[in-house]
């Protein structure tokens, strides 16, 4: 079965870090583009940090950039992580991860159609 799986949520401070993970299972993830989205209830799914298939080209949000690193694991191309430091309370939400072949700016502002999709995280900044 082929399917993307993200771990490493939870509930931190802010000013806090977390690393998530997206790991695939059933298929390799080079050649595809992976990217990282959240939604809050009642709002669109938002592009977080998306990155290419090699790698060499990433994408952030202007809401993280500074904050946030999308790294993948080629050796094993079977893994993704967003680094998340200085988390604020607005970093609140379910966190996604997909993956498709396409451009990575495409990948993460119009998120739609994509291949796969993991299940989500929780990701909770609070004090």
């Amino acid at each position: 079965q082929l399917q993307l799986v993200e771990s490493g949520g939870g509930l931190v401070q802010p000013g806090g870090s977390l690393r998530l993970s997206c790991a695939a299972s059933g298929f390799a993830l080079n050649g595809y583009a992976v990217g990282w989205f959240r939604q809050a209830p009642g709002k669109e799914r938002e592009g977080v940090s998306c990155i290419s298939s090699s790698g060499g080209s990433t994408y952030y949000a202007d809401s993280v950039k500074g904050r946030f690193t999308i790294s993948r694991d080629n050796a094993k191309n079977t893994t993704v992580y967003l680094q998340m430091n200085n988390l604020k309370p607005e970093d609140t939400d379910i966190y996604y991860c997909a993956a498709d072949s396409v451009p990575v700016q495409a990948m993460c502002v119009a998120p739609r159609g994509l291949g796969w999709w993991g299940q989500g995280t929780q990701v909770t900044v609070s004090s």
